[in-house]
């Protein structure tokens, strides 16, 4: 099961769907960015639901795939929004 973190920018009309879909998939940890361990069949899920309300002409949606989550390092500067029970 991979770990993703997923990162969006979208117009303004569509500021409160995005973050509706990515937190039924993922944990919030900050403004537009969402991380969590996720199986293949719910991250399709979720890029299908993101890819049904954004604008693929302005719209980005960037999904980070760390396939093996015990080999990087999560260093934060400042607050943390949100702490992540799943982050080792």
């Amino acid at each position: 099961m991979p770990y993703v973190i997923a990162t969006y920018d979208v117009g303004e009309d569509r500021v409160d769907k995005a973050p509706k879909i990515l937190k039924k998939y993922l944990t919030w940890v900050q403004n537009s960015v969402y991380e969590g361990d996720i199986a293949e069949g719910k991250l399709k899920q979720c890029e299908y639901e993101l890819s049904e309300i954004i604008d693929a002409k302005c719209d980005s949606v960037y999904f980070y795939r760390l396939e093996n989550r015990l080999n990087y390092r999560k260093g934060i500067l400042g607050i943390e929004r949100k702490t992540t029970a799943n982050i080792l």
